[in-house]
C-alpha cells in the first residue's frame, strides 16, 4: 500500500519507489530505499512528516503515493 495509507507511529518496511527516475533519485537521496524503514510521524493538511534513516522528513501526499510499503 502506499505511505500515505499508514496509520501514524506504525514502522513500515518500503517494498518499492515509484515515479520517474529522477522522482525516484529524489527520494532516494532523502533516505527513502528499498528494504528501508519509514514511520510516519504527523499528517497535516495533506502534507506527512516521516522519520526515515534517523532524520524527519517533510513530503507531499504527491510523493508518499510513489513510496509502496508493507
Amino acid at each position: 500500500m502506499p505511505l500515505s495509507m499508514v496509520r501514524e507511529g506504525e514502522p513500515n518496511v518500503i517494498h518499492k519507489v515509484g515515479g520517474k527516475e529522477e522522482t525516484k533519485r529524489f527520494l532516494e537521496n532523502l533516505g527513502f530505499v528499498t528494504g528501508g524503514v519509514v514511520t510516519v510521524v504527523s499528517q497535516i493538511g495533506g502534507n506527512l512528516i516521516v522519520n526515515v534513516k534517523e532524520a524527519r522528513v517533510a513530503i507531499g501526499r504527491d510523493m508518499a503515493n510513489k513510496i509502496m510499503v508493507g
